[in-house]
C-alpha cells in the first residue's frame, strides 16, 4: 500500500513532457531522455548555445539522446521512465525507431501536401507530427513532417531500407530529395519537446487515435510530392 501512494506521488510529481514519455511507453514505443533547450538560448548572445550538451553549434539542439548509449538504455518501463524524469524534468523526449515503428521524415510543405493527397484518396496515414527543423536535415529554419508508419524490423533484404541516423540516404530506392526513413539506428524527437530551432513539437494526428499504416502505402504518395517540390 506505501509503495502505491509512493508511486502515485512519483507520477504526480511529472510534467507535461514526461507525462508524454508513459504515454508513448503505453503504446509500447520505447523512450529515452532528451537533451532541452536552455532558458539561455533565448537570448541573443548565447545562442550558439542552443542545446543543454553545452556543444557549441549543437547540429540538433534539443533533438538528441542525452546518453550516447541511447538504444541499449531506451524503454517501455514506466517506473525507469518516471525516475529519469524526476531527476531531468526539462528532459525532451526522444522515440527509437526500427521497433515498434518507423517515420517517414519529410519536409514540412512536402507533410501538409502529402496529408491532403492521403485524406482525399481515402487513405489513412496514422499519427503525424511536426517538428523544428535540425542541422542535420541541411535546413536551420522550417518544420519537418514526421508519419509514423509500421516498422518493418529487420527485413531478410538488408537493402531494402536504410538507416538514419544523421546522414542517411536510400541504398536500392533512388535519391528522393528530402525524404528519409528512420528505421534502424534512428530516433526522432517527439511532441511536447521543445528544440532550440523553433516552437515545440506537435501532433497533427494523435497516436492514441490512429493506428500505424503501412509505410510502403505512404512512401509513394510522399515521394512524388518531394519530387514536385523541387519545382516550388
Amino acid at each position: 500500500m506505501v509503495d502505491t501512494v509512493l508511486r502515485g506521488r512519483r507520477r504526480r510529481a511529472l510534467n507535461r513532457t514526461a507525462d508524454a514519455a508513459l504515454r508513448y511507453a503505453a503504446l509500447g514505443w520505447p523512450v529515452c531522455l532528451g537533451e532541452f533547450r536552455p532558458a539561455a538560448a533565448h537570448r541573443a548572445s548565447d545562442a550558439q548555445r542552443a542545446c543543454s550538451c553545452d556543444r557549441v553549434g549543437c547540429p540538433a539542439p534539443g533533438a538528441h539522446p542525452v546518453s550516447p548509449a541511447w538504444q541499449n538504455i531506451a524503454t517501455t518501463d514506466a517506473e525507469l521512465i518516471t525516475s529519469w524524469w524526476l531527476a531531468a524534468p526539462k528532459a525532451n523526449v526522444i522515440l527509437v525507431t526500427g521497433r515498434a515503428f518507423d517515420v517517414l521524415d519529410v519536409p514540412g510543405p512536402v507533410g501538409m501536401e502529402g496529408l491532403a493527397r492521403m485524406v482525399r484518396s481515402g487513405l489513412r496515414p496514422g499519427p503525424v507530427a511536426l517538428s523544428p527543423a535540425a542541422a542535420t536535415t541541411g535546413a536551420t529554419t522550417g518544420l519537418r513532417a514526421h508519419f509514423f508508419v509500421r516498422s518493418r524490423g529487420a527485413p531478410t533484404d538488408e537493402n531494402e531500407w536504410w538507416t538514419c541516423h544523421l546522414d542517411c540516404e536510400p541504398q536500392e530506392i533512388a535519391d528522393i530529395t528530402g525524404l528519409r526513413w528512420h528505421c534502424r539506428n534512428s530516433y526522432v524527437v517527439a511532441p511536447p519537446s521543445v528544440t532550440g530551432t523553433g516552437p515545440a513539437c506537435r501532433w497533427l494526428q494523435d497516436p492514441r487515435n490512429h493506428e500505424l499504416p503501412d509505410g510502403l502505402r505512404l512512401l509513394e504518395i510522399l515521394s512524388d510530392v518531394c519530387e514536385e517540390a523541387r519545382s516550388w
